[in-house]
């Protein structure tokens, strides 16, 4: 992706110093402070938006989606990601554009099994990416650290210095890239086993049982591969390996009445090559090793809920080697009424583009594919089900572990931005005191306090029979 910005001053040959004086210009159109503002729309209705996205999406899954939202203020934020959009559009953007996450909350970030087969830690959905101004993934991700502290109890305090930790590190790490060759910034990356020594040979005593637990959490990790998966998703049944039912929530392809499953499983075959087709040709061959032999629906998420997600079983001639892949559907993104359109006709390819931009590394397996439906073309990414994923328990949380979480994701972001985005400018726009940094914070605080509001109302939508929701699923 090569922003309007970016094409701009590489068209021109900009120097870094010139990009950097572009990047001071923007302050004195959006001031720093400008990003304490939260403006509203007269006509907001954040339940029509929740109701919009409904469109599409499997009707009997759409209650259970309300259902997951309906749970918390922050359950109903992370399916929320259409109503800031609509919320931020209403500000003034900054014109610094990178490619965004496009739903940059606090759980969108963990740790995976890198191709060379490390733990890092990065931003790991993207189903909403597209260009935009950095400050949207910024304030989203602030907003998600005060909801989610709210939830488990925090002081406004509290809440109030753990964003301004975030937005510091996003701040400051984006003013290092700014000092890096691109290429420094390009292999830039977490490392978790290395953030853990480190955190071991400074750790005290009073921390020692904290420590204790993220090595346990790590070891964990490390056992939820593929097979892993397999062992737990399906079961050998005459002889033959099979998808586990476990309805709604997954329901193999031959127990869908409303389809002919032999057929279907044909067409999925068939779409596998197309998917091939987006891979590396190394991978290629890796994947040739492997036949479509299992299919099944999985309910995903939160804000996913609805959408059309599938496991693929596929295995080898060798006994024992198998692979689940997960092809997930891809709408247009929430973002995409409010910013310049995709430049992928496919919305898989666009998931897919914007993803390996802003990771460090990504699954090797990760492709796109198109397929047809009775209702129409569905677009999908793919990637394999599960390969040391590792989620930070973001309810189990305390202050001080929830602060340096804030640590990790504001560099992580910046990293992201510094990737796509013009660090130059970006940096300098930024600079080096904390207005930044305390203007987001303020617009945090505001957002939550909003957002609970909106979850209220939500409530009450439920209670009302405006929306259907089914919970405990």
């Amino acid at each position: 992706m090569v922003s309007a910005w970016d094409a701009e001053f590489m068209n021109e040959e900009l120097t870094a110093a010139e990009r950097a004086a572009r990047g001071k210009a923007v302050r004195r159109k959006v001031p720093l402070e400008a990003h304490a503002e939260v403006r509203l729309s007269a006509t907001r209705d954040p339940v029509g938006l929740v109701l919009r996205q409904a469109e599409g999406r499997v009707p009997a899954l759409v209650p259970i989606r309300h259902g997951r939202m309906l749970v918390s203020p922050f359950t109903f934020y992370r399916g929320a990601a259409l109503v800031m959009a609509a919320d931020l559009a209403g500000t003034t953007p900054t014109g610094l554009d990178v490619q965004l996450c496009g739903d940059a909350h606090l759980s969108n970030f963990g740790a995976y099994a890198s191709p060379d087969r490390r733990l890092v830690f990065d931003i790991n959905d993207f189903d909403e990416t597209l260009p935009g101004s950095f400050e949207w993934d910024v304030k989203r991700l602030a907003a998600s650290f005060v909801v989610a502290g709210r939830d488990n109890g925090f002081s406004s305090k509290q809440c109030r210095t753990v964003v301004r930790t975030v937005a510091r590190h996003y701040r400051e790490a984006m003013r290092e890239f700014a000092a890096q060759p691109i290429l420094a910034v390009w292999y830039a990356r977490l490392d978790i086993e290395e953030l853990v020594q480190r955190y071991r040979a400074t750790v005290k005593s009073a921390q020692r049982k904290q420590l204790k637990a993220v090595e346990g959490k790590l070891a964990k990790a490390y056992t939820r591969t593929s097979m892993q998966a397999i062992g737990k998703l399906t079961s050998v049944v005459d002889g033959r390996r099979r998808i586990v039912a476990d309805p709604p929530l997954v329901v193999p392809l031959e127990q869908l009445t409303e389809i002919d499953g032999s057929m279907v499983l044909g067409q999925l075959q068939h779409l596998v090559e197309g998917y091939r087709g987006t891979l590396q040709q190394d991978r290629r061959h890796l994947l040739d090793n492997y036949r479509l032999t299992g299919v099944a629906h999985k309910v995903v998420g939160v804000g996913s809920v609805g959408t059309r997600a599938w496991i693929m079983l596929l295995e080898s001639t060798v006994a024992d080697e198998a692979l689940l892949l997960q092809a997930k559907q891809a709408r247009p993104s929430a973002l995409s009424t409010y910013l310049s359109p995709s430049v992928h006709a496919n919305e898989g390819e666009r998931v897919v583009a914007g993803q390996r931009l802003m990771q460090a590394a990504s699954d090797i397996f990760l492709g796109w594919l198109r397929a047809e439906a009775a209702d129409g073309e569905q677009d999908y990414y793919v990637r394999q089900l599960r390969d040391w994923k590792l989620s930070a328990d973001i309810e189990t949380l305390n202050p001080e572990a929830m602060t340096l979480y804030a640590r990790l994701c504001g560099w992580t972001l910046a990293r992201a931005h510094a990737r796509s985005g013009d660090r130059f400018a970006l940096a300098a726009y930024l600079g080096k005191s904390t207005r930044f940094d305390e203007a987001v914070a303020t617009f945090a605080a505001t957002y939550a306090d909003l957002n609970q509001t909106d979850h209220q109302t939500f409530t009450e939508a439920v209670r009302s029979g405006r929306v259907e929701a089914r919970t405990g699923v």
